[in-house]
């Protein structure tokens, strides 16, 4: 997913210190709103721990006026007023925000970059993802939504085949091999990002098992005649409506769909679109206004998460095995065995 990219040769940048609700909103609406090729967002806690900062960067001069505007409508024209833009110099705005990335978890995966290598445990299952020229380190409510759905997926069942679309920096995909076992498929319609997926899976040991192409959706031979049980699509919501039939397509009897990327008032059209495609809604979890989704065939109960002030619904899928006592070992393992 193309999604908050820092821009090659940034020129400008604006800063402005808010609280965590803030600065957050500021960040994503500046994400949604503008061209990823051009402008990155960025939002992260500050060294005293009681406030926000709020970086963007941009490859072209910006419209002060028009991006203070934006930046009242989702937080108050007060915020908006402390908006500073200055020219910078050349730098690498990838070191620069690393030193804001924490480590993420969801379960027993921690996704972190190599400044908080040490702070992996034996017992995690640690994956390394610098900020860089792809979308996902875990920190975006999108990304952060996928991962916890993993988690849950994982403690309950093996999936046997699985696939990422528009992966991104390939953390989903490295999160899965890492769990499983076995091989990814995944893919992306950004050069960029398949170059970083490759290059991220082989810092995490999982080479062989997480191999992007360059794809449009799950156009190409790679993903010709196969059928997958579980699925992850963290891109936007216009893409995910318009892939609705061709993800039906490579979804095997009782497969999960993972969907994000989406706004709240995304959700409803997205739902729309798969369920005309025999999918129910699961399970969702609402993270800092993002939403995401597990679909399958069939449905379950709602009942209330207890996080992120969320409701998950949750039902056993049909064709899958459950975690036992014989497999659990398999279905979280921090290590990687042979694929299938």
């Amino acid at each position: 997913m193309l999604e908050g990219l820092p821009p090659n040769g940034a020129s400008h940048v604006l800063r402005l210190v808010a609280d965590e609700r803030r600065a957050r909103a500021i960040a994503d609406i500046i994400v949604e709103t503008f061209d990823p090729a051009t402008t990155a967002a960025a939002a992260f806690e500050e060294p005293d721990g009681t406030s926000w900062a709020v970086e963007v960067y941009f490859a072209i001069e910006p419209d002060a006026a028009r991006i203070r505007a934006l930046i009242a409508t989702v937080a108050d024209e007060a915020t908006a007023a402390r908006a500073a833009f200055s020219q910078i110099a050349r730098q690498d705005w990838v070191e620069n925000a690393l030193a804001g990335l924490k480590p993420v978890r969801a379960g027993r995966v921690l996704v972190h970059g190599s400044h908080d290598r040490a702070k992996a445990a034996a017992s995690d299952i640690g994956v390394e993802i610098e900020a860089a020229l792809a979308f996902g380190t875990g920190h975006h409510g999108t990304t952060l939504g996928c991962l916890l759905a993993l988690d849950r997926i994982a403690r309950r069942r093996r999936p046997r085949r699985i696939l990422d679309v528009g992966t991104g920096t390939g953390v989903l995909a490295i999160a899965s091999a890492r769990l499983f076992h076995g091989k990814v498929a995944c893919g992306d319609i950004d050069r960029i990002a398949v170059e970083t997926a490759r290059a991220n899976a082989l810092a995490n040991h999982a080479g062989g098992y997480v191999r992007p192409v360059l794809a449009a959706g799950v156009r190409g031979p790679s993903f010709t005649g196969a059928r997958y049980d579980l699925i992850f699509a963290n891109i936007l919501a216009k893409p995910l409506r318009l892939l609705a039939p061709s993800l039906a397509g490579v979804a095997a009897p009782g497969a999960e769909l993972v969907l994000s990327g989406l706004l709240a008032r995304d959700v409803a059209g997205v739902l729309t679109a798969y369920r005309a495609q025999g999918f129910a809604l699961a399970e969702r979890r609402d993270i800092d206004g993002w939403a995401t989704l597990v679909l399958r065939r069939g449905g379950g109960a709602v009942v209330p998460s207890g996080r992120f002030g969320s409701k998950t619904r949750v039902s056993p899928p049909s064709d899958a095995p459950p975690c036992s006592a014989a497999t659990r070992r398999s279905c979280g393992s921090g290590s990687l065995g042979p694929g299938p």
